[in-house]
């Protein structure tokens, strides 16, 4: 299994996956491209201590940008929502 370091990019705070958080216990990060569903739950489960009841996985389109005449692309990224046993959370996302 690689480094849960190398899978995890960064949580994903929006209004959305704050909503899922409270209500059905389920937390959204951004992953490595080429992270499947397994590697994901071990990542969750040595970084945080908790236990993962299953993960869904998306690709997220990389949005267009214009500064100007000047037209970018960000990058394509992929996405999962975590959902953990009842009665876990992660607590780094409790104040937020």
């Amino acid at each position: 299994m690689r480094d849960p370091r190398q899978v995890l990019v960064r949580p994903v705070i929006t209004e959305k996956s704050t909503a899922g958080q409270m209500n059905d216990n389920q937390y959204t990060f951004e992953v490595s491209g080429d992270a499947n569903k397994h590697e994901i739950k071990h990542a969750i489960e040595r970084q945080f201590s908790v236990h993962v009841r299953h993960v869904r996985t998306s690709h997220q389109r990389g949005k267009f940008r214009r500064r100007g005449v000047h037209v970018g692309k960000q990058p394509n990224w992929k996405k999962a929502v975590v959902k953990l046993v009842e009665g876990e959370t992660i607590e780094v996302f409790e104040g937020l």
